[in-house]
């Protein structure tokens, strides 16, 4: 029998929503974590089984625990079973390297649910002409995932150059005002460029699970 703190593994997930269930290894022992990864892989093996923000046992034991994993110790991510095919193309821009961490858990949450990405690091608003030395690329994509701390002017800038819808992530990274990535997920709700959705702050998963289900229904 269950105790009332079990967890209760949704294997139906992927068929009903189009993004499975997904192990937020945050607060859970080692053992919890990999034991549901294990048990989502079993109850839905028609795709990988993903694991975010794992702490760094998790990320260490996992290729011992399972014959086919992927561990992302830049992302905190763990991947059980092997990536399907990619499909449509997503660029994930960064502000700055520090960034890098949260753009990352987006990059493995596309791989595991088979949508291609492309990571394009430090071209925040601080040296624009970096941005938009890319931006030719950057427009070409069906969705843009744009991940910015400090001020977070970055997607808005990006929606204004590109025809792409624009997932702004704020993070955490700033000085003392910037309010652990309050004063980014402002900006960002506030930005005048038309075509911006914003999700919370650090969440590149959540970015990665709304852009696809813009790509897989397209």
């Amino acid at each position: 029998m269950s105790e009332p703190h079990d967890a209760l593994p949704d294997g139906g997930r992927r068929a009903r929503t189009g993004v499975p269930e997904v192990v937020f290894a945050q607060g859970k022992t080692p053992e919890r974590t990999l034991a549901l990864l294990a048990e989502l892989r079993r109850l839905d093996p028609d795709g990988p089984a993903l694991a975010t923000r794992c702490p760094d046992e998790v990320l260490d034991r996992a290729p011992d625990a399972f014959d086919d994993v992927t561990v992302d110790r830049v992302g905190r991510t763990v991947t059980v079973g092997a990536l399907p095919p990619p499909v449509g193309d997503v660029v994930v821009l960064t502000a700055g390297t520090t960034d890098v961490p949260v753009a990352r858990e987006a990059t493995a949450t596309l791989a595991a649910l088979g949508v291609g990405a492309r990571l394009v690091a430090d071209v925040g608003v601080a040296g624009l002409h970096r941005l938009l030395s890319r931006i030719e690329d950057i427009g070409r994509a069906d969705v843009v995932i744009a991940v910015a701390g400090m001020d977070g002017a970055l997607p808005g800038v990006v929606a204004g150059l590109v025809p792409a819808p624009v997932i702004g992530v704020p993070t955490s990274m700033g000085y003392g005002v910037a309010a652990g990535g309050r004063a980014a997920l402002a900006t960002m709700l506030a930005a005048c460029s038309p075509g911006v959705v914003v999700v919370n702050i650090d969440n590149g998963f959540g970015a990665a699970a709304h852009v696809v289900k813009i790509v897989h229904r397209g």
